[in-house]
């Protein structure tokens, strides 16, 4: 406001410029509306779409803010108004001065509309400012003031160079070229204030301001974002160094950021050579939906699951995969993220160990004895399914039970126990009866050891079990045969030595008879001959009754006598500390014998060997070979003894012969086993090793092809 000379006040603006006015003002707000939606845009939006959460308070804050910009503009619209009104009074009473009431009331609408936008802006949370292109601040709100220390004037008019550190003049001068080129920038600026050395962050939105088509400064909308970004910082810093594979994937299974250990866990060099994959390209079956993908309409939060991923030469790696849908405001699934823990050596391992453990079944299952683990408490851990041919029961009747508490249970099976787990023994064995379930008695023979855990602790007693019942009956069907052989031999060689004296007693009686002429004499010599007669037939019923019976023959196996036989002795070898190397020949056709008999032939044959040895030395071997040729199958049976001496070698297969010392043996067990094999047309042979011991080699035909096809 002015004075004319004559003292009357006068407005300095012409009235048809507040027409203009009117404009310019509601050009401004249009234009801060705009800019303040830009702004509000460019800085949210990106970060509002990948957001997993709904933007309600952000959007009921735009609402709000809208309101009292709309209210803000109804108020400079009135007021306008009204300043048109009190003009167009003025205009009425043209070349009148308007009055000091006019005046003062216009004064008052201008300030109070000044305070008002000043207020409006100052009530922005954001830092706003306008600067010249030389740096010169022009204007700046109160969060600008705040985040300085000073106050308004002392910023204003100043220069931005007088505040920063950061950007510096040079990086602002290097940037203003583009800036006046586009008009516009958008973008994060790192600044560093000289009363502040902890770096901030804010999100800025700068466009030109524009005076006669010029470009004359810059007004700036800052967002403080350092806390914001410290976060992602931190994020991407713990996303980098994650040990474990992160990655994040779009609906479809695209790649949008992997971690550098996903990346090396799958053989790829560089990230951005990872990311550029197909999503095909990580399946196994590429006919498969994309292995990190999820349905558009999956509504779970959270998934884990196994998934196998093909790595860059091609081999499969199996991870673990725990993953989360993200979803926007509306409902739209917009990123899938997960992490991935690599578990293929975990993998490989369970598949060996899983191996093992059925090998491990497969063996205890096809092994023959029963195998049992006992723990310290003396209650069963573990009980093969044998139990159930040997015992009639299932492994679970015997699992977590005593040994006492088990029906029938064996007192001899539980002092084994008690030495072997008390160190009093490292080895123990017993034979016991043990009771059927189908009432039957068995007769067991059990050995046991010292069973230990990983750490070589004592964790129990593992026992193995076999049922050696028909072995018993064959051994006392053995030695009922031997001995009733023996008496048949015995027997044979009395009739042998009588049938001569009886021949010439009847002899003698036959002429003496001739001889006498009285009744009473003939008489009493046909009593004798009667006599002598009725004896020859005893000695003939004994020859027949001694000589082997005709045996039961059928089609054998040679190689599964053999190894019966050597079972059957096998604790006595064992106990004498005879090591058998027993070689079966594969292939070796079938025989006509009786496998009884065959079994005391070879059990002769052992036993001799053992006892050989055992006269020299404390601990020996026996070599066992089988083979065939022609139509012909031999076993021989090698010893590592003294051997046969050369004078007695053709004369150890006669009855009653032996070289042992009295009480070690009848002579008759070689004998035996000669009448044996000539029931069988077969032979057995006796020799001297080159290298010392004795070898007895047993002969037998092969059976005949019809046989041989039965």
């Amino acid at each position: 406001m002015t004075q004319d000379t004559s003292g009357t006040p006068r407005y300095s603006r012409a009235p048809q410029n507040l027409e203009r006015e009117e404009s310019q003002l509601w050009r401004w707000i249009l234009l801060f509306m705009v800019l303040l939606a830009a702004g509000f845009a460019a800085l949210a939006w990106e970060r509002l779409e990948s957001l997993p959460y709904h933007l309600g308070p952000a959007a009921v804050g735009v609402f709000v803010l809208s309101i009292l910009l709309a209210a803000y503009a109804y108020g400079r619209r009135k007021e306008v108004s009204e300043l048109k009104v009190l003009l167009h009074g003025l205009q009425e009473r043209v070349g009148a001065a308007p009055s000091e009431e006019q005046l003062d009331q216009l004064n008052e609408m201008i300030a109070r509309s000044q305070r008002s936008f000043k207020e409006l802006i100052d009530s922005f949370d954001d830092a706003a400012c306008a600067v010249s292109l030389d740096g010169t601040v022009r204007t700046v709100n109160k969060s600008v003031s705040l985040l300085l220390g000073l106050h308004y004037t002392d910023i204003v008019g100043k220069k931005l160079s007088d505040f920063l550190e950061e950007p510096s003049r040079t990086t602002l001068e290097a940037a203003l070229a583009r800036f006046l080129d586009k008009k516009h920038w958008t973008g994060t600026v790192r600044v560093r204030l000289k009363n502040n050395p902890r770096p901030l962050y804010f999100e800025c939105v700068l466009n030109a301001i524009i005076k006669g088509g010029e470009v004359v400064g810059a007004s700036v909308l800052g967002r403080d974002v350092t806390g914001q970004h410290e976060k992602e910082m931190r994020f991407t810093e713990l996303f980098e160094t994650m040990q474990e594979g992160a990655y994040f994937s779009t609906p479809e299974g695209r790649l949008l950021d992997a971690n550098l250990a996903l990346v090396g866990i799958l053989g790829y060099a560089t990230k951005d050579e990872f990311l550029a994959l197909d999503p095909a390209q990580l399946n196994m079956n590429p006919a498969e939906t994309p292995v990190l993908g999820r349905a558009i309409d999956d509504r779970r939060g959270v998934r884990g699951r196994e998934i196998t991923l093909r790595k860059k030469d091609g081999s499969p790696a199996v991870f673990l995969q725990s993953s989360r849908a993200v979803w926007d405001a509306s409902g739209k699934l917009i990123r899938y993220q997960g992490t991935l823990i690599d578990v293929t050596e975990r993998r490989k391992l369970e598949r060996q160990v899983a191996q093992q453990e059925e090998f491990r079944r497969h063996l205890l299952e096809s092994f023959p004895d029963l195998i049992l683990v006992v723990d310290l408490s003396e209650r069963y851990t573990f009980v093969s399914s044998r139990v159930s041919d040997l015992l009639g029961c299932q492994p679970e009747d015997l699992l977590g039970k005593k040994i006492s508490e088990t029906e029938d249970h064996s007192s001899e099976l539980a002092i084994m126990y008690r030495e072997v787990i008390s160190g009093a023994k490292s080895f123990g064995s017993a034979e016991y009866a043990a009771k059927h379930r189908d009432g039957s008695w068995r007769t067991m023979r059990a050995s046991a050891s010292q069973l230990f855990d990983a750490d070589s602790k004592l964790a129990g007693v593992i026992v193995s079990v076999r049922d050696i019942t028909m072995e018993k009956k064959f051994e006392q069907q053995i030695i009922q045969s031997e001995r009733l052989a023996a008496m048949g031999a015995m027997i044979g060689g009395v009739a042998h030595e009588l049938n001569n004296p009886l021949t010439s007693i009847l002899g003698v009686s036959e002429l003496l008879q001739d001889s006498q002429t009285t009744d009473a004499a003939r008489k009493q010599i046909g009593i004798l001959q009667q006599q002598a007669r009725r004896a020859a037939e005893i000695v003939h019923n004994l020859t027949y009754f001694s000589r082997p019976p005709a045996p039961g023959k059928s089609r054998v196996n040679l190689a599964e006598i053999v190894e019966r036989t050597l079972n059957l002795h096998s604790y006595s070898l064992r106990k004498n500390s005879i090591t058998v190397d027993f070689l079966p020949e594969p292939g070796l056709p079938y025989v006509e014998a009786d496998p009884h008999q065959m079994m005391q032939v070879f059990l002769n044959l052992i036993l001799n060997a053992e006892q050989a040895i055992r006269e020299i030395r404390e601990r020996g071997s026996l070599r066992i070979r089988l083979g065939g040729g022609g139509d012909s199958v031999w076993a021989s049976f090698q010893d590592d003894g003294p051997g046969i001496a050369a004078e007695i070698l053709g004369n150890i297969f006669d009855p009653f012969y032996t070289t042992k010392r009295p009480g070690r043996g009848t002579g008759l067990g070689l004998s035996i086993c000669k009448a044996v094999m000539k029931e069988h047309n077969g032979s057995i042979e006796a020799a001297n090793a080159p290298g010392g011991g004795a070898v007895f080699t047993v002969t037998l035909r092969a059976a005949s092809a019809a046989s041989q096809s039965a």
